[in-house]
């Protein structure tokens, strides 16, 4: 699939990941770009950008995200390829995480996919094409030092995303999970030079170089999407042997600890 002529929608498109790939689409001659972020200049900024549309929204409120979707197809016509990539990654332990804080998680990081996939997935299956990119993290395949509700949240974007590949693959809808290692991000700010990343995050990527795989995926309508080969080593050696790698983890952990303890210099 090409996004050449295409509606395209992306959530939080006002920066990172999401602002690459809307540069991206409009570089390969979307017909439509959609810019959807709660941050009103952000999004703005990015559609001036790339001639598109910029659409001020909450995604962690199902009924404004779908009048939004709503909108759109009623405006530019239907919606062809929803890239679900807004996320947040605030909160902690299980312990110290107030519950309203898991909750605003689940609602952006999840159900925002959720309520997207129903605003748009009729219209699709009618048409029997139809394509929808979640990002994730590697955070929801292997698992997130010292974030909880990020870790949780995305181990169910993985879930989401590859029951919808099972389920409706054959009725001519793509989806495609998009699980990056560590990327220079708002999300990541200043920690993408830190021991932290260094350990746990894997090599940082460019948001460029992740919206090129992105579109790469989309042209082989491929559902996995990784930015580094060491993610696939990493995710043979959790499924190879639970129990070694859940060592492995603990002890990176105390290591990041350690590190976190001495100012960033273990």
């Amino acid at each position: 699939m090409r996004v050449t002529d295409r509606v395209c929608v992306v959530t939080g498109g006002g920066s990172g990941i999401g602002e690459a790939l809307c540069h991206r689409f409009a570089a390969d001659g979307a017909r439509a770009v959609v810019v959807v972020d709660r941050n009103e200049a952000g999004a703005t900024s990015v559609a001036e950008a790339v001639g598109g549309t910029a659409e001020v929204v909450d995604v962690g409120s199902g009924p404004e995200l779908t009048a939004m979707l709503e909108r759109v197809e009623h405006e530019l016509g239907p919606i062809d390829v929803l890239c679900n990539n807004a996320g947040i990654a605030t909160g902690g332990d299980p312990l110290t995480t107030p519950i309203e804080e898991w909750q605003r998680q689940w609602d952006i990081n999840v159900m925002s996919h959720v309520h997207a996939i129903r605003a748009v997935l009729p219209a699709m299956l009618a048409r029997g094409e139809g394509h929808i990119q979640h990002t994730a993290s590697m955070a929801g395949i292997l698992t997130s030092h010292g974030n909880a509700p990020y870790a949780t949240s995305k181990h169910a974007v993985v879930g989401l995303a590859e029951w919808m590949s099972i389920t409706y693959h054959d009725a001519g809808i793509r989806t495609y999970l998009l699980a990056p290692l560590g990327v220079r991000t708002p999300m990541l700010g200043d920690q993408a030079d830190s021991e932290w990343a260094r350990l746990a995050a894997g090599p940082i990527a460019e948001p460029e170089e992740v919206a090129q795989q992105v579109t790469d995926a989309f042209a082989e309508e491929r559902f996995l999407i990784l930015t580094n080969p060491i993610a696939q080593e990493w995710m043979a050696f959790k499924t190879d042997d639970p129990e070694k790698w859940l060592r492995g983890m603990r002890r990176l952990q105390a290591r990041i600890e350690a590190a976190e303890d001495l100012g960033g210099e273990a």
